[in-house]
Protein backbone atom coordinates (compact mmCIF):
# COMPACT_ATOMS: atom_id res chain seq x y z
CA UNK A 1 0.00 0.00 0.00
CA UNK A 2 1.05 3.80 -0.86
CA UNK A 3 2.69 5.34 2.46
CA UNK A 4 0.04 8.16 1.56
CA UNK A 5 -2.79 5.81 1.12
CA UNK A 6 -1.86 3.99 4.28
CA UNK A 7 -1.75 7.18 6.32
CA UNK A 8 -5.12 7.35 5.45
CA UNK A 9 -7.77 7.19 8.51
CA UNK A 10 -10.41 4.64 8.67
CA UNK A 11 -14.06 4.65 10.23
CA UNK A 12 -16.92 7.19 9.47
CA UNK A 13 -16.77 9.20 6.58
CA UNK A 14 -18.67 12.18 6.46
CA UNK A 15 -21.40 12.40 3.66
CA UNK A 16 -20.22 15.86 2.46
CA UNK A 17 -16.62 15.09 2.04
CA UNK A 18 -13.98 12.12 2.06
CA UNK A 19 -12.07 13.15 4.52
CA UNK A 20 -12.23 10.99 7.55
CA UNK A 21 -13.86 12.21 11.33
CA UNK A 22 -10.50 13.40 13.26
CA UNK A 23 -11.95 10.55 16.07
CA UNK A 24 -10.98 8.18 13.91
CA UNK A 25 -8.24 5.43 13.84
CA UNK A 26 -5.42 6.42 12.19
CA UNK A 27 -3.40 3.21 9.61
CA UNK A 28 -0.17 3.40 11.07
CA UNK A 29 2.91 2.79 8.85
CA UNK A 30 4.83 2.17 11.70
CA UNK A 31 2.80 -1.09 12.47
CA UNK A 32 4.41 -3.66 14.68
CA UNK A 33 5.99 -6.58 12.89
CA UNK A 34 4.30 -9.03 14.84
CA UNK A 35 1.07 -7.24 13.57
CA UNK A 36 2.09 -7.72 10.20
CA UNK A 37 2.89 -11.25 10.38
CA UNK A 38 -0.36 -12.22 11.70
CA UNK A 39 -2.04 -10.39 9.51
CA UNK A 40 -0.40 -12.19 6.83
CA UNK A 41 -1.06 -15.50 7.96
CA UNK A 42 -4.42 -14.57 8.22
CA UNK A 43 -4.30 -14.03 4.63
CA UNK A 44 -3.29 -17.20 3.62
CA UNK A 45 -5.51 -19.44 5.95
CA UNK A 46 -8.69 -17.46 3.92
CA UNK A 47 -6.62 -18.00 0.46
CA UNK A 48 -6.49 -21.84 1.36
CA UNK A 49 -10.37 -22.01 2.24
CA UNK A 50 -11.71 -19.56 -0.25
CA UNK A 51 -10.40 -20.60 -3.46
CA UNK A 52 -12.37 -18.22 -5.80
CA UNK A 53 -15.44 -15.65 -5.29
CA UNK A 54 -17.72 -16.45 -3.05
CA UNK A 55 -19.07 -16.67 0.72
CA UNK A 56 -18.10 -20.03 2.24
CA UNK A 57 -19.81 -21.68 5.33
CA UNK A 58 -18.06 -23.64 7.89
CA UNK A 59 -18.08 -26.28 10.74
CA UNK A 60 -17.92 -23.48 13.38
CA UNK A 61 -21.60 -22.50 13.13
CA UNK A 62 -21.35 -18.68 13.21
CA UNK A 63 -18.17 -18.29 11.41
CA UNK A 64 -18.41 -17.40 7.37
CA UNK A 65 -15.38 -16.95 4.81
CA UNK A 66 -15.59 -14.22 1.86
CA UNK A 67 -13.70 -13.96 -1.22
CA UNK A 68 -13.52 -11.44 -3.51
CA UNK A 69 -11.55 -11.21 -6.88
CA UNK A 70 -12.20 -7.71 -7.45
CA UNK A 71 -14.13 -4.67 -6.38
CA UNK A 72 -17.86 -4.96 -5.84
CA UNK A 73 -21.20 -3.26 -6.94
CA UNK A 74 -23.40 -1.82 -3.32
CA UNK A 75 -25.42 -4.39 -2.20
CA UNK A 76 -28.08 -3.75 0.17
CA UNK A 77 -29.55 -5.80 2.47
CA UNK A 78 -30.34 -6.34 6.52
CA UNK A 79 -27.02 -6.91 8.23
CA UNK A 80 -27.99 -8.60 11.32
CA UNK A 81 -25.20 -8.42 14.54
CA UNK A 82 -21.73 -9.81 13.11
CA UNK A 83 -18.07 -8.95 13.54
CA UNK A 84 -16.35 -8.78 10.50
CA UNK A 85 -12.43 -8.70 10.30
CA UNK A 86 -10.76 -8.10 6.84
CA UNK A 87 -7.64 -10.16 6.24
CA UNK A 88 -6.60 -8.23 2.46
CA UNK A 89 -8.90 -5.12 0.81
CA UNK A 90 -10.97 -2.44 2.07
CA UNK A 91 -14.82 -2.36 1.97
CA UNK A 92 -17.05 0.31 2.88
CA UNK A 93 -20.70 -0.04 4.37
CA UNK A 94 -23.46 3.05 4.38
CA UNK A 95 -25.91 3.31 6.98
CA UNK A 96 -28.25 5.75 5.78
CA UNK A 97 -25.90 8.55 4.69
CA UNK A 98 -23.22 7.41 6.94
CA UNK A 99 -20.06 6.04 5.35
CA UNK A 100 -17.87 3.37 7.04
CA UNK A 101 -14.52 2.11 5.95
CA UNK A 102 -12.40 -0.81 7.45
CA UNK A 103 -9.48 -2.92 6.05
CA UNK A 104 -7.29 -5.44 7.64
CA UNK A 105 -6.19 -3.13 10.61
CA UNK A 106 -9.84 -1.94 11.47
CA UNK A 107 -12.96 -4.51 12.35
CA UNK A 108 -16.22 -3.44 11.92
CA UNK A 109 -18.84 -4.57 14.51
CA UNK A 110 -22.59 -4.51 13.77
CA UNK A 111 -24.63 -4.56 17.24
CA UNK A 112 -27.96 -4.71 16.11
CA UNK A 113 -29.65 -5.50 12.92
CA UNK A 114 -28.97 -2.86 10.63
CA UNK A 115 -30.21 -2.02 6.76
CA UNK A 116 -26.62 -1.64 4.85
CA UNK A 117 -25.54 -1.30 1.82
CA UNK A 118 -21.92 -2.37 1.59
CA UNK A 119 -19.30 -3.26 -1.67
CA UNK A 120 -15.72 -4.00 -1.46
CA UNK A 121 -13.82 -1.23 -2.93
CA UNK A 122 -10.11 -2.31 -2.93
CA UNK A 123 -9.61 -5.88 -4.34
CA UNK A 124 -7.53 -7.73 -7.52
CA UNK A 125 -7.48 -10.96 -8.73
CA UNK A 126 -3.74 -11.15 -7.33
CA UNK A 127 -4.60 -9.71 -4.22
CA UNK A 128 -8.30 -10.07 -3.46
CA UNK A 129 -10.52 -9.04 -0.63
CA UNK A 130 -10.60 -11.37 2.15
CA UNK A 131 -12.97 -11.31 5.45
CA UNK A 132 -13.99 -13.09 8.43
CA UNK A 133 -17.72 -12.89 9.38
CA UNK A 134 -18.60 -13.62 13.22
CA UNK A 135 -22.48 -13.64 13.64
CA UNK A 136 -22.61 -12.08 17.03
CA UNK A 137 -25.54 -13.69 19.36
CA UNK A 138 -26.84 -11.10 21.80
CA UNK A 139 -27.85 -13.97 24.15
CA UNK A 140 -24.63 -15.02 24.17
CA UNK A 141 -22.71 -11.35 25.57
CA UNK A 142 -25.74 -11.44 27.63
CA UNK A 143 -24.10 -14.82 29.31
CA UNK A 144 -20.81 -13.80 28.53
CA UNK A 145 -21.59 -10.66 30.75
CA UNK A 146 -22.79 -12.45 33.38
CA UNK A 147 -20.60 -15.24 33.86
CA UNK A 148 -17.16 -12.87 33.74
CA UNK A 149 -18.72 -10.33 36.87
CA UNK A 150 -18.25 -6.88 37.13
CA UNK A 151 -16.09 -5.99 34.08
CA UNK A 152 -14.22 -2.79 33.86
CA UNK A 153 -15.63 -1.37 29.82
CA UNK A 154 -14.10 1.80 27.97
CA UNK A 155 -16.80 4.79 28.12
CA UNK A 156 -19.09 4.73 25.33
CA UNK A 157 -17.43 6.75 22.40
CA UNK A 158 -21.19 6.65 20.47
CA UNK A 159 -24.35 5.68 20.16
CA UNK A 160 -24.45 4.00 16.56
CA UNK A 161 -25.41 0.20 16.42
CA UNK A 162 -22.35 -0.20 14.25
CA UNK A 163 -18.78 0.85 14.23
CA UNK A 164 -14.61 0.44 13.27
CA UNK A 165 -12.40 0.51 15.57
CA UNK A 166 -8.53 -0.81 15.54
CA UNK A 167 -7.59 -4.84 15.43
CA UNK A 168 -5.04 -5.96 18.19
CA UNK A 169 -2.63 -8.91 18.57
CA UNK A 170 -4.79 -10.37 21.53
CA UNK A 171 -7.91 -10.36 18.90
CA UNK A 172 -6.13 -11.64 15.69
CA UNK A 173 -4.40 -14.41 17.86
CA UNK A 174 -8.34 -15.81 18.95
CA UNK A 175 -9.62 -15.70 15.35
CA UNK A 176 -6.54 -17.20 12.91
CA UNK A 177 -6.82 -20.06 16.11
CA UNK A 178 -10.39 -20.46 15.57
CA UNK A 179 -9.56 -20.81 11.49
CA UNK A 180 -6.93 -23.00 12.16
CA UNK A 181 -9.41 -25.06 14.37
CA UNK A 182 -11.79 -25.71 10.99
CA UNK A 183 -8.22 -28.23 10.11
CA UNK A 184 -9.59 -30.31 13.14
CA UNK A 185 -13.25 -31.08 12.49
CA UNK A 186 -13.04 -33.36 15.64
CA UNK A 187 -12.07 -30.60 18.00
CA UNK A 188 -14.55 -28.19 16.97
CA UNK A 189 -17.15 -29.17 19.41
CA UNK A 190 -15.11 -28.91 22.53
CA UNK A 191 -12.79 -25.99 21.29
CA UNK A 192 -14.73 -23.32 18.93
CA UNK A 193 -17.13 -22.54 22.09
CA UNK A 194 -14.20 -21.41 24.07
CA UNK A 195 -12.70 -19.58 21.46
CA UNK A 196 -15.81 -17.55 20.71
CA UNK A 197 -16.13 -16.67 24.12
CA UNK A 198 -12.57 -15.15 24.11
CA UNK A 199 -13.18 -13.44 20.89
CA UNK A 200 -16.49 -11.20 22.15
CA UNK A 201 -14.60 -11.21 25.74
CA UNK A 202 -12.06 -8.91 23.99
CA UNK A 203 -14.18 -7.39 21.49
CA UNK A 204 -15.66 -5.93 25.30
CA UNK A 205 -12.70 -5.23 26.43
CA UNK A 206 -11.60 -2.92 23.40
CA UNK A 207 -12.03 0.81 22.82
CA UNK A 208 -15.55 0.51 22.04
CA UNK A 209 -16.78 -2.25 24.06
CA UNK A 210 -19.34 -0.14 25.47
CA UNK A 211 -21.50 -0.59 22.86
CA UNK A 212 -21.69 -3.88 22.84
CA UNK A 213 -22.18 -4.31 26.51
CA UNK A 214 -24.89 -2.07 26.76
CA UNK A 215 -27.60 -3.63 24.17
CA UNK A 216 -27.08 -6.99 26.14
CA UNK A 217 -27.79 -5.65 29.55
CA UNK A 218 -31.50 -5.79 30.72
CA UNK A 219 -33.46 -2.62 30.80
CA UNK A 220 -30.49 -0.52 29.64
CA UNK A 221 -31.79 1.92 27.26
CA UNK A 222 -29.77 0.60 24.66
CA UNK A 223 -31.35 -2.73 25.28
CA UNK A 224 -34.95 -1.63 24.73
CA UNK A 225 -33.54 -0.25 21.47
CA UNK A 226 -32.44 -4.02 20.29
CA UNK A 227 -36.07 -4.88 21.40
CA UNK A 228 -37.57 -2.13 18.88
CA UNK A 229 -35.39 -3.20 15.93
CA UNK A 230 -36.14 -6.89 16.79
CA UNK A 231 -40.07 -6.23 17.09
CA UNK A 232 -40.20 -4.44 13.87
CA UNK A 233 -38.14 -6.88 11.84
CA UNK A 234 -40.64 -9.50 13.38
CA UNK A 235 -43.44 -7.32 12.35
CA UNK A 236 -42.58 -5.17 9.64
CA UNK A 237 -45.62 -6.38 7.61
CA UNK A 238 -48.20 -4.43 10.09
CA UNK A 239 -48.99 -0.72 10.51
CA UNK A 240 -45.98 0.62 12.68
CA UNK A 241 -47.57 3.31 15.82
CA UNK A 242 -44.99 4.81 17.95
CA UNK A 243 -47.24 4.53 20.72
CA UNK A 244 -47.66 0.76 20.30
CA UNK A 245 -44.39 0.62 20.04
CA UNK A 246 -42.84 2.76 23.18
CA UNK A 247 -45.40 0.64 25.74
CA UNK A 248 -43.76 -2.50 23.74
CA UNK A 249 -40.44 -1.39 25.32
CA UNK A 250 -41.28 0.71 28.37
CA UNK A 251 -40.07 4.18 26.87
CA UNK A 252 -42.03 7.37 26.18
CA UNK A 253 -42.62 7.73 22.44
CA UNK A 254 -40.00 10.75 22.58
CA UNK A 255 -37.46 8.69 24.13
CA UNK A 256 -37.84 5.91 21.99
CA UNK A 257 -37.75 7.82 18.79
CA UNK A 258 -34.18 9.88 19.75
CA UNK A 259 -32.74 6.66 21.37
CA UNK A 260 -33.70 4.91 18.29
CA UNK A 261 -32.70 7.46 15.73
CA UNK A 262 -29.01 7.47 17.45
CA UNK A 263 -28.71 3.59 17.01
CA UNK A 264 -29.54 3.48 13.89
CA UNK A 265 -29.06 6.74 11.99
CA UNK A 266 -33.14 6.97 11.07
CA UNK A 267 -36.53 6.55 12.54
CA UNK A 268 -38.52 3.74 13.17
CA UNK A 269 -40.49 4.46 10.59
CA UNK A 270 -37.83 4.73 8.08
CA UNK A 271 -36.32 1.58 9.44
CA UNK A 272 -39.54 -0.10 8.79
CA UNK A 273 -39.73 1.24 5.21
CA UNK A 274 -35.95 -0.23 4.73
CA UNK A 275 -36.97 -3.35 6.22
CA UNK A 276 -39.76 -3.81 3.60
CA UNK A 277 -38.27 -2.72 0.51
CA UNK A 278 -35.44 -5.11 1.43
CA UNK A 279 -38.09 -7.86 2.00
CA UNK A 280 -39.54 -7.49 -1.58
CA UNK A 281 -36.28 -7.36 -3.27
CA UNK A 282 -36.06 -10.64 -1.57
CA UNK A 283 -39.34 -11.78 -2.48
CA UNK A 284 -39.26 -10.56 -6.42
CA UNK A 285 -35.31 -11.50 -6.65
CA UNK A 286 -35.36 -15.07 -4.64
CA UNK A 287 -38.93 -16.36 -4.81
CA UNK A 288 -39.48 -14.59 -8.03
CA UNK A 289 -43.07 -13.15 -6.62
CA UNK A 290 -44.63 -10.69 -9.13
CA UNK A 291 -44.17 -7.14 -8.16
CA UNK A 292 -47.52 -6.51 -7.06
CA UNK A 293 -47.38 -9.09 -4.38
CA UNK A 294 -44.18 -8.40 -3.33
CA UNK A 295 -45.44 -5.10 -2.42
CA UNK A 296 -48.36 -6.47 -0.82
CA UNK A 297 -47.03 -9.06 1.21
CA UNK A 298 -44.57 -6.78 2.92
CA UNK A 299 -47.33 -4.05 4.25
CA UNK A 300 -47.92 -1.88 0.76
CA UNK A 301 -51.25 -1.58 0.09
CA UNK A 302 -50.62 1.32 -3.12
CA UNK A 303 -48.56 -0.46 -5.55
CA UNK A 304 -47.62 3.15 -7.08
CA UNK A 305 -46.34 3.83 -3.80
CA UNK A 306 -44.37 0.73 -3.57
CA UNK A 307 -43.02 1.26 -6.97
CA UNK A 308 -41.87 4.83 -6.10
CA UNK A 309 -40.42 3.98 -2.48
CA UNK A 310 -38.66 1.37 -3.98
CA UNK A 311 -36.95 3.37 -7.01
CA UNK A 312 -35.87 5.69 -4.46
CA UNK A 313 -34.03 3.61 -2.65
CA UNK A 314 -32.75 1.36 -5.28
CA UNK A 315 -32.42 3.59 -7.93
CA UNK A 316 -34.96 1.52 -10.76
CA UNK A 317 -37.99 0.33 -10.43
CA UNK A 318 -38.49 -3.31 -9.44
CA UNK A 319 -38.34 -4.75 -12.74
CA UNK A 320 -35.80 -2.88 -14.17
CA UNK A 321 -33.68 -3.43 -11.02
CA UNK A 322 -34.34 -7.27 -11.56
CA UNK A 323 -33.30 -6.73 -15.24
CA UNK A 324 -29.78 -5.08 -14.12
CA UNK A 325 -29.37 -7.25 -11.68
CA UNK A 326 -29.84 -10.35 -14.46
CA UNK A 327 -27.81 -8.27 -17.06
CA UNK A 328 -24.78 -7.78 -14.51
CA UNK A 329 -24.81 -11.61 -13.23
Amino acid sequence: MPAAAARASLGKVSPASPRMSENTPLLSVDLPAELRQRQSELAQLLLEHCPRDGVYGTAVDPLALIRADGPTLPARGMHKPALCIIAQGRKEVQLAEERYIYDPLHYLVVSVTLPLAGQVIDASPDAPYLCVRLDIDPAEITQLISDAGPMEVASRRGDRGLYVDRIDASLLDAVLRLIHLLDSPRDIPMLAPLILREIFYRLLRSGQGQRLHEIAIADSQAHRITRAIDWINQNYGKPLRIEQLAQVVNLSPSTLHHRFKAVTAMSPLQYQKQLRLQEARRLIFSEGLEVAAAGYRVGYESPSQFSREYSRLFGAPPLRDLARARNTA
